[in-house]
């Protein structure tokens, strides 16, 4: 099979194109031969046989943009095997087969049913097919071919990233570079010139020019001047087909700007400038601009200002505002028009930033001169100080005389001044000023205690002229005067220890005096003279505004006095002296042997004997436990009928034996004794072991006829009547042991039970020094005995 294609490979060959569509004119084709080793149809194993003619094929070719009333013919396809009897039916199948391009199943002619554009698909791939009409079966192989769109010059060259703004600095060089421009052309680059561009300027000379094959924008003047034009627009051209007639063309803006450079030098419009000052003018102010005119732009316009010479060098100051570039003229000193009326000023304006390459064009300053006349106002009084310190003392009579303020009118007419004080409405009016003299005199009762300084403002204006006022600010001071007695600095907790030796310092004390230093801190301590000289304390002046509290004696009791008061004198070192009593609150407390307080409140006897609080609370835990452990039992015993105790034998007569050796005079405080005492002593009171018994004992000789009266039997027995009738005790009989020493006995008792009624002249100082377990005992008996010799 063969395919035959034109070839349509320039406009020229259109019309044999045509003449080949219409009268089927010989075709120009290529002789593919298949292998020698071919497979059969229908899956027959393979034989090999003399090769013959296959497919014979070409490329195909159609031109793109085709706009004729009939569809444009591609080629023809044909096999060795179609004799021309319509016996073999060809079939096309790829991309746009059916649709694009259709074939005559008989003859094998293709034709393109619609106009094809390179630009969007270049080529096709398309699978060729010659089958038996009558069985169906491939005649061939299936072949592939491709049918290429042939290129024409249908698209302009276009510039896709235009339009362009570009910038290059004013006063460069001829064929200096301001911008590369690039146009695309979407023909076939590879067939004919529809894609070669060629760039030409339109509109822009002869100011830039422009590469024709590279599209470089080029300045093609020497020293443009932004100063005589900024902007430039050039319109550049590009056409194909290298710029023959008949080629395609496209164009674009570049919009060029020339940036600035310091080429231009500062210029003061005017050489003789002329500026009115009034003397009223305030220091720090400005009084006047002045400014040079920069052609350039930007930094290359910035400049600065300064006053080269003249008279008015100190008087005036001259700085640069950054962003109108003026120069802005202050005042350094104040004018006074009665002293000077005109000054003179050289000003000069340069550039801050200097391009080197354009000196030539300089220099880059300016100068001007500037004449300042000063204008002559109506000025307010001028104090003769800028501000006034003046002194008054404290407690000084109403109308005392503090100071005098000065003011005069600077102006030629020398106007009479009259003098106010500035007050607020809330203001406490302490002073009054003379309006005429300016005289300040108190009008309230100073204290400077309450107020040590005053600032007042006062103000002076002219008769003629009210409304021009001049302030300035007086300050009082307040003058001490001795008018306070000195006071203790706080009050003191002073506290004495009751184991205290005589002349020990207990407490130091200081003052304080509301007056100041020359009237009050050099204060003298001492006792009230006309009371009797304090047997318990004394105090000691230390001369250094302090005193010590010092104790007289040894030993403090607080069971017998836990507060004592010491009236004190203090005074101070003003002229005349002032003084004031006061009295010292000392409390008596129990301290450890290092001074340290341990309690200055009244004990209980159970604390005196040693026990701390957490002892205290140990033993009320114990009884409560105690107590409600027989509230149980009571309670378990009256619910249940049956007795206690379940035994055949009468527990009743058991003798409870206690062999205990006895905790000496602590029993006799837990337990009545009563019962073990002779009997003489049991009808006794009987007294605290802890504080000494007050009742007198009975004469000897009655004790004894006391005693030999008493029938022991007779006591006996009516102890025994008791305890049977005694209705809290247990419903048993229990033993109780009477000893008696016996009557007349000459040697008396040895038990210590009756020694707290004793007198003993013994001395117990040596309990102290036993350690801290004694420590009560010592203080007990140290307390007796100090009683006992007071």
């Amino acid at each position: 099979m063969k395919i035959t294609s034109t070839s349509c490979i320039c406009p020229v060959l259109v019309c044999l194109c045509f003449v080949q569509r219409c009268y089927g004119t010989a075709h120009h084709s290529s002789i593919k031969v298949t292998r020698n080793q071919t497979k059969h149809i229908e899956g027959e194993t393979e034989v090999h046989h003399r090769p013959k003619r296959g497919w014979v094929w070409n490329q195909f070719f159609v031109l793109e943009e085709h706009m004729g009333p009939d569809p444009q013919y591609v080629g023809k396809l044909h096999s060795n095997s179609d004799k021309g009897d319509g016996s073999v039916k060809y079939i096309l199948t790829g991309e746009g087969a059916g649709t694009i391009f259709i074939i005559d199943d008989t003859t094998g002619d293709i034709h393109s049913t619609k106009s094809l554009d390179r630009e969007q698909k270049t080529h096709y791939v398309l699978h060729a097919q010659a089958i038996d009409r009558r069985t169906n079966k491939p005649l061939e192989p299936e072949s592939e071919f491709i049918i290429k769109v042939q290129d024409i010059n249908d698209n302009a060259p276009k510039f896709t990233d235009g339009p362009y703004i570009v910038t290059v600095p004013e006063m460069s060089d001829m064929g200096t570079s301001v911008l590369q421009v690039t146009a695309t052309d979407a023909d076939d680059p590879t067939y004919g010139n529809s894609a070669r561009v060629v760039y030409s300027i339109l509109q822009g000379q002869p100011y830039f020019s422009v590469d024709p094959k590279t599209g470089v924008i080029r300045t093609a003047l020497h020293n443009m001047d932004r100063e005589a034009r900024e902007h430039y627009s050039v319109v550049i051209q590009a056409k194909d087909m290298a710029g023959q007639v008949g080629g395609l063309s496209g164009s674009t803006t570049v919009n060029i700007t020339l940036t600035d450079v310091n080429d231009n030098p500062p210029r003061f419009p005017q050489k003789h400038y002329q500026l009115y000052v009034p003397e009223s003018a305030q220091v720090g102010s400005a009084v006047g601009k002045i400014k040079a005119n920069d052609a350039d732009t930007g930094s290359n316009a910035d400049m600065t200002y300064s006053i080269v010479n003249g008279d008015g060098v100190g008087v005036f100051s001259i700085s640069t505002d950054k962003d109108t570039r003026e120069g802005i003229l202050s005042l350094k000193k104040p004018l006074n028009y009665e002293k000077k009326k005109s000054y003179t000023l050289n000003i000069e304006g340069a550039n801050t930033h200097l391009d080197f390459r354009f000196s030539h064009l300089g220099p880059f300053k300016d100068a001007t001169m500037l004449k300042i006349i000063v204008g002559d106002v109506d000025e307010p009084p001028l104090f003769s100080m800028p501000s006034y310190i003046m002194e008054v003392y404290e407690n000084a009579k109403i109308g005392t005389i503090v100071g005098t303020v000065l003011a005069q009118d600077p102006d030629s007419a020398n106007s009479l001044v009259r003098y106010f004080i500035n007050y607020k409405a809330e203001d406490d009016r302490f002073f009054n000023i003379d309006a005429n003299t300016g005289t300040i005199k108190t009008s309230k009762v100073l204290d400077r205690e309450e107020t040590p300084w005053y600032n007042i403002t006062v103000a002076a204006s002219e008769n003629d002229n009210p409304d021009l006022l001049s302030h300035v600010t007086v300050g009082i001071r307040v003058l001490d005067v001795n008018d306070n007695p000195p006071e203790l600095a706080r009050e003191y907790d002073i506290v004495v220890c009751e184991n205290s030796k005589p002349g020990q310092v207990i407490h130091t004390i200081s003052a304080t005096d509301k007056d100041d230093f020359a009237n009050g801190p050099r204060f003298n301590f001492f006792l009230d003279e006309h009371l009797s000289i304090n047997p318990n304390f004394t105090l000691k002046d230390n001369e250094d505004n302090t005193a010590s509290i010092l104790t007289r004696r040894r030993r403090f009791s607080r069971t017998i006095q836990d507060v004592y008061y010491l009236p004190i004198m203090i005074s101070d070192g003003g002229i005349p002296s002032l003084s004031s009593s006061s009295t010292l609150t000392i409390r008596v407390c129990a301290c450890e042997r290092d001074g340290r307080v341990r309690t200055c409140h009244a004990e209980a006897f159970l604390s005196s004997a040693g026990l701390s609080t957490g002892a205290l609370i140990a033993i009320l835990l114990c009884v409560v436990i105690l107590l409600a452990i027989v509230v149980l039992f009571i309670t378990l015993r009256r619910s249940k009928k049956e007795p206690l105790i379940i035994s055949e034998e009468d527990v009743r007569e058991n003798v409870v034996t206690y062999d205990d050796e006895g905790g000496g005079e602590e029993d006799t405080e837990a337990f009545d004794i009563t019962a073990l005492r002779n009997p003489s002593a049991a009808e006794e009171l009987k007294y605290r072991r802890d504080i000494r018994p007050e009742v007198k004992l009975p004469p000897r000789h009655q004790t004894l006829s006391t005693l030999e009266s008493i029938d022991v039997q007779e006591f006996i027995k009516q102890r025994l009547a008791e305890a049977d009738l005694d209705p809290s005790v247990p419903p048993y009989d229990s033993l109780q042991t009477y000893a008696y020493e016996g009557q007349r006995s000459e040697a008396g008792s040895i038990s210590s039970l009756d020694s707290a009624t004793t007198q003993s002249d013994q001395d117990y100082q040596y309990l102290g020094d036993w350690g801290p377990e004694f420590k009560k005992l010592a203080e007990l008996y140290g307390e007796i005995d100090s009683e006992r010799t007071t």
